[in-house]
């Protein structure tokens, strides 16, 4: 039983397993900041740089509380459209359930928006006034996302770049240290993987909805590969969006490991992972319609945070071996 506006009632809202998928972009950015630090000292035979400290935890927190934020502004939004009704296959939500009121949800949304900019607002002291309107672009999708793009299949180009290229390379910039703010090729190739790692959670969701949601006409990405080219083809792109990043972080590890001069454990470590993907998309594949999805859907949360961990592991050894 949960209390109307409660403390479990907001934990619950909060929808705390979500939080993995805003940590994974800036775990991956502290690590490529220790790698190109590392390299500079290498390169440069110079003293080694460090990264910034104060902003590295600024960006976490301020991943966390946007991505809260994010889900309150869908609950609420999902919850006045009436997509939230009886005949919803996900996880419960907060105002659909009477957990929140309302009133109380819309106060909720402008206390973590407004906690949010206070958190990230000292970034400017790191990154400059451009952070200014970086942070506006991560509030604006918080409500873009649910209330406009999502219904128009622009939901996965979001994801890619506010969990992946803007929180990656963004995070990158403003922990590098002075004389040394410009963002590697290889930070932009991992921004990107991680978009498209983290989008394999979006597409699990919207395959499990994709039937409600072509009654409702929100025309997700799914929706639209299944009218056009079949069921099939989604199955295809959750695949593929594990798969592709694997490839790219590999071929990183392995350029690193040879310049470094140093062994490598990246093969062993994202050949689990790519098992691990490959298993929930034969489930996925298997259980095909129904609330039976969340299963996939818990399964892909995972192999996400699992991914990130491998990225930060494989680029941190890398060098740490070298030292």
């Amino acid at each position: 039983m949960v209390t109307t506006n409660s403390t479990k009632a907001w934990f619950l809202a909060a929808r705390p397993k979500t939080l993995s998928a805003a940590a994974v972009p800036v775990l991956i950015a502290i690590a490529f900041a220790m790698r190109d630090c590392h390299l500079i000292e290498i390169e440069g035979n110079a003293a080694q740089p460090r990264i910034v400290l104060v902003p590295s935890i600024l960006c976490i927190l301020f991943a966390w509380v946007m991505q809260i934020d994010s889900n309150f502004v869908n609950d609420y939004f999902d919850f006045k459209k009436g997509n939230d009704d009886e005949t919803r296959l996900g996880p419960k939500r907060a105002c659909a359930e009477g957990w929140i009121t309302e009133r109380a949800m819309k106060i909720g949304i402008i206390v973590t928006t407004l906690l949010g900019s206070a958190i990230g607002l000292p970034l400017v002291f790191y990154g400059g006034t451009a952070m200014i309107w970086v942070g506006i672009a991560c509030v604006a999708f918080c409500f873009l996302y649910t209330t406009t793009f999502s219904y128009h299949g622009m939901g996965d180009i979001l994801v890619l770049l506010f969990f992946g290229i803007v929180p990656v390379c963004c995070t990158y910039y403003v922990i590098m240290p002075e004389g040394y703010k410009t963002i590697s090729t290889e930070a932009i190739l991992a921004s990107i993987s991680c978009g498209l790692v983290v989008d394999t959670l979006l597409v699990v969701n919207n395959f499990r909805d994709r039937d409600n949601d072509r009654k409702a006409g929100k025309r997700t990405l799914i929706v639209k590969l299944v009218d056009k080219w079949g069921e099939r083809s989604a199955l295809w792109l959750y695949l593929l969006l594990g798969y592709a990043p694997t490839a790219i972080m590999l071929g990183i590890s392995v350029y690193d490991s040879a310049v470094l001069g140093t062994s490598t454990i990246a093969l062993p470590l994202y050949a689990a992972y790519a098992i691990m993907h490959q298993t929930t998309y034969r489930q996925m594949k298997s259980i095909y319609h129904g609330r039976e999805l969340n299963i996939v859907l818990g399964g892909t949360a995972r192999n996400i945070f699992i991914f990130g961990l491998i990225v930060f592991l494989t680029t941190v050894m890398g060098f740490a071996a070298n030292v």
